[in-house]
């Protein structure tokens, strides 16, 4: 975002559910919290739909590289899908609503 929302969020990182189509959004300060707002999301997940999340495909943005988030995956089973570069139609519902 060009401008600064109220609170001072400057960023957004969304997550969409493959088979629902549900989208969830999560306003960040710094592009720094993306691990900690997906921990969010994964509990929301769990606790309100009582599923689990198997997998994340990403278009690989750096904060999906971490070694934080490759420790957090292991550790919950979660597959990390990461789309070729130059090539947004793969992640095609979250790219035609962002």
């Amino acid at each position: 975002m060009n401008t600064q929302a109220r609170g001072g969020f400057q960023y957004f990182i969304t997550f969409t559910d493959d088979f629902s189509r549900y989208g969830y959004i999560y306003l960040m300060r710094h592009k720094s919290e993306a691990l900690e707002r997906f921990k969010e999301f994964k509990n929301e997940v769990q606790n309100q739909h009582g599923k689990s999340i198997k997998a994340l495909r990403s278009d690989r943005g750096g904060e999906y590289l971490s070694h934080d988030f490759d420790e957090l995956f292991k550790e919950c089973r979660i597959v990390s899908q990461l789309t070729p570069p130059g090539t947004p139609q793969w992640n095609g519902v979250s790219e035609r609503r962002n």
